[in-house]
């Protein structure tokens, strides 16, 4: 029953998310004023992103750095483009692994609905930050992600239990904590790593990360995501081809691959991660320094 419920939500947050996005870049398609940015590198880089965040590597650090390096978004409208354009994709990932891993079903239910909170109340905050304030948040929060996915390719992290739901305080824990995930996630932090830490920590089967994870994000970035198209706060043509390139790399990792080499790639992001922090915190004490100038001349 309970997992009906989630399903019949995640299908009305879904529809409400897609009515929103579609019907405001038809506008602004209709009236010629869509970014000049190239719609088939965005793509390609939505696939890529969206493929390995699949495999459970998460997808907003390396798709941050890779607008970055094709310099595809401005600063300040990187948060919510990340989440409006990985939106559908997720969801697909969501709907894929709710139907085949057992999770128990409150456990579930709980959690995603503390995040979807979370990430309303973090989208209002977010969507009207400035310039800088996007650089230093999203370049603490991408050392943070690095820290996490460390920490779980060294072995440093609890590797988790068999418990497949939890009671009591553990459940009290988990959702406090994924509450505080998702207000992270709308500045651009990956929910996957520290979720993926939180399950093992409470002693739950490292298989049950992917629904809930996935779940989690789903239902949180439809409410999140609609608030950055509300506010303008987005990049529109480059997140609707990462949308559609999105979810195909979803349904071909999902579907059609077996194995790939997950060790050396995570080693590579967690590389780029960092790289893109810094770039990151090396722009916002540029642009601070240019701030501090003016005001003393």
């Amino acid at each position: 029953m309970i997992v009906k419920v989630v399903f019949g939500v995640l299908l009305i947050l879904t529809i409400y998310f897609a009515i929103t996005f579609f019907k405001d870049y038809a506008k602004v398609s209709k009236e010629g004023n869509l970014e000049k940015d190239n719609f088939w590198i965005a793509g390609g880089v939505g696939f890529v992103a969206n493929f390995f965040d699949t495999l459970g590597i998460g997808s907003f650090a390396p798709l941050t750095a890779m607008l970055k390096f094709f310099h595809l978004v401005e600063d300040r409208v990187l948060p919510g483009t990340l989440n409006v354009s990985c939106t559908l994709p997720v969801v697909t990932e969501a709907l894929i692994f709710i139907t085949v891993i057992e999770v128990d079903p409150i456990t579930l239910f709980s959690m995603l609905i503390s995040s979807t909170v979370g990430a309303v109340v973090g989208a209002s905050v977010v969507s009207k930050f400035d310039e800088k304030k996007v650089q230093l948040a999203m370049g603490l929060a991408l050392l943070v992600v690095a820290v996490l996915m460390l920490a779980s390719q060294l072995k440093l992290m609890p590797m988790g239990g068999d418990a497949i739901g939890l009671t009591g305080g553990k459940l009290v824990i988990a959702v406090v904590v994924n509450f505080f995930l998702g207000a992270l996630m709308t500045l651009g932090i990956g929910l996957y790593a520290p979720c993926m830490a939180l399950i093992y920590a409470l002693g739950m089967s490292p298989k049950v990360a992917y629904p809930i994870m996935m779940g989690s994000c789903a239902y949180l970035m439809p409410a999140s995501a609609s608030k950055f198209v509300k506010e303008s706060a987005y990049n529109r043509k480059v997140s609707m081809s990462i949308t559609i390139f999105g979810v195909i790399g979803v349904l071909i990792a999902a579907y059609l691959v077996k194995s790939l080499p997950i060790k050396v790639l995570t080693w590579i992001v967690i590389v780029v991660i960092v790289y893109t922090s810094i770039t990151m915190l090396k722009a916002y004490s540029k642009n601070k320094a240019k701030e501090s100038q003016s005001l003393s001349n």
